[in-house]
């Protein structure tokens, strides 16, 4: 892959980091497995996106787009 294309990729995850406070995903756990009987709970969860990261990402992907060759 091209400088170029990596570095325009870098900076389309940096707007989303940007404008997408974070991120939620559900896990499910088993609480009893005991025979044929087994209880799970879902649990959600959150991984959070900071702006200064996305900021950061946004201006390392400009850098590594501008300084790649054709």
């Amino acid at each position: 892959m091209s400088r170029r294309l990596i570095g325009a990729l870098i900076v389309a995850l940096g707007v989303v980091a940007l404008f997408v406070p974070a991120l939620r995903y559900t896990t499910e756990d088993t609480v009893v497995d005991v025979g044929p009987l087994e209880v799970t709970a879902e649990h959600e969860r959150e991984l959070p996106l900071w702006p200064i990261a996305g900021g950061a990402a946004v201006v390392a992907g400009l850098a590594l787009a501008v300084s790649g060759r054709p």
